[in-house]
Parts: C-alpha cells; structure tokens; sequence
C-alpha cells in the first residue's frame, strides 16, 4: 500500500470530503500521508486547432467543443503531479478515454454536486424555456457544460441549445456579472455568492462524479482513502455549518464575503463513495454518443478499473 496520495483539487465543493479527512486527520489514522494539489481558479485548455501549439482561455468564448481539449486544468494529473482526481461523471468518462497517462474511473465520489444556470439580477430570463437561443457559460468537457444540456433538453430542442466555453467557474461568474455572457453555469460557492448579489436561479439540479486515478493504484490504497472518506463524508453532514469555511474561502475577497447563513444547505449532498457501475457507465456513454461527445468504441472495461471498483 502506498502512503503517499496526491490528491488534485479544483473545486472545493468537489473535494470536501477529502480536505475533511486531511484536516481532521482520517488519512493519518489508516497510515496515509495525503496532500491537496490546488488547480488554478482560472484555467488554460489546449486548442484542438494549430497543431497543438494554441491555448484556449475562459476570456475566449469558443463555441465548439471539439475545439477545445478535454484535460484542461486536469493537466495536474496528466504530468504526474498528483495520483488521483475527481470530477463530473460525465468529464471522467471523456478524459479516462483521452488520458495519455492511462488514468481510468476508479470509483463514485461522495459530492452530488448541484449545478445552477445563473441570470443576472435584471435579466429578463425567469425559466428554462426563455433560454432558446441563448449561450450560457460553461467549463467545456466539465459538469456545467454536460448538466446544462442535459438540463435544458428536457425544455428545449437540441438544435435551440447554446452553450460557450467560459472557463473555470470563478471565470463564468466575472464573465455573468459583466455582463460578458447572459447565462452562466455555476455551482457552490458561486450559486450562493451570485444569489447573494440577487442573481437568479433559472433550473438546477444534482449530478454524481467519479474518480480517476493513475493506473498504479492498488485497491488496497485505494479503499483505505474511501475508509477516510466516508467518515468524513458523515462529518459533515452531521454539522455542515462547520465545515462551510473551505467553500467560503475559495471566493476572492474582492467579489465580496459569504456567511454560512447565504448556503441553501439542501444543496449540499454527499453520500459514501462507492463503484460506477457498468448501468451507470452505459447510461452516460449512451447519452453522450447522443451528443458526440465521446468516441463510439469505447467499452465498460477499457474506461474503468474493474480491479479497483470491486476492491471497494
């Protein structure tokens, strides 16, 4: 078992359980040493455009997805930097398909994050369907890009959805704010700050995530991080107000200051980690083969560690 684990972290709403086991010392008690690799708040992707010499920024409003590599500011994981990472379920799938380094699912995470599309506070927007037509920001190859259509598509055609690749989510906010774009994909800390500033809720709703992890991951690591996890997992959700100071700190100072008083704390969900199953897998594959999102032969096998799910 190793005892070293480096675990990335580009949201903390993503990640709380595991900044909970750090800090409260859940990793030490099962013989762990565990670090967090923060992501930058603002991300830089590869341009699937000029022989892979161009990057692409939240700041460059691209509209299609093919444009835009699926990585992002998973590169963290991609170069080494860390052994394991969470996510959307839907970006997991993509990037177990396009890792070089071979990083595959290895689990479901404990967040089932909310995810809400944002208008301003003098929006003429009130409800889904007045979204026809209209981009709403989002992180391409991440939750807000998939939840938002697969929200929308049950108020919308396919062919009236829009969406634009804003960057990371504290992009999408300054982006929603300026008035840069008119709808924004965004979830917690930023529902509750946009919220806070009478930003509007146009449709939210909930969504599971998974882990990657490198390919030399043993199952016995592995399911001694998930022992940790779930304990924390039951911390906080036993006293959620306590541990609401990792979401609170991730806001700059200068976008202005959230209490534990601005979260709706229903929103806040988390559940023990578990396998993705091949229903869930096959579920996901099938919808995003709908959308083009993902290539047409991958499998169950070839994306997830079977050796490290059945372990947990």
């Amino acid at each position: 078992m190793a005892n070293t684990i480096r675990s990335e972290v580009t949201s903390a709403v993503h990640s709380l359980p595991w900044l909970i086991a750090q800090d409260e010392g859940l990793f030490a008690a099962e013989g762990l040493q565990a670090e967090s690799i923060r992501a930058p708040q603002r991300g830089t992707w590869k341009s699937k455009e000029g022989g892979g010499t161009r990057t692409i920024t939240g700041s460059d409003l691209v509209r299609d997805h093919r444009v835009v590599d699926s990585i992002g500011v998973h590169l963290i994981f991609e170069e080494g930097s860390c052994e394991v990472y969470r996510a959307c379920e839907w970006g997991q799938v993509r990037r177990s398909q396009d890792s070089a380094r071979g990083g595959r699912i290895v689990g479901r995470r404990p967040a089932v994050s909310t995810q809400a599309i944002l208008v301003r506070p003098d929006s003429p927007i009130y409800y889904p369907q007045q979204l026809r037509n209209i981009p709403v920001g989002v992180n391409f190859h991440a939750g807000s890009h998939y939840l938002t259509l697969m929200f929308l598509e049950g108020f919308l055609p396919r062919d009236e959805i829009q969406v634009v690749h804003a960057g990371r989510p504290l992009e999408r906010y300054e982006a929603l704010m300026s008035g840069r774009i008119n709808a924004a994909g965004l979830m917690e800390p930023w529902i509750a700050l946009a919220e806070k500033q009478g930003c509007k809720s146009v449709g939210e709703a909930h969504y599971v995530g998974a882990d990657i992890s490198a390919p030399d991951m043993d199952a016995d690591t592995y399911t001694a991080l998930q022992r940790a996890i779930s304990q924390a997992v039951m911390l906080f959700n036993a006293d959620k107000r306590r541990y609401l100071h990792y979401l609170i700190d991730e806001v700059p100072p200068e976008l202005g200051r959230l209490t534990s008083d601005d979260f709706h704390f229903p929103r806040l969900r988390y559940i023990e980690p578990g396998p993705y199953s091949e229903a869930e897998f096959r579920r996901t594959y099938e919808w995003m083969l709908g959308w083009g999102l993902i290539n047409e032969d991958m499998t169950y096998e070839d994306l997830v560690d079977n050796r490290i799910s059945a372990g947990c």
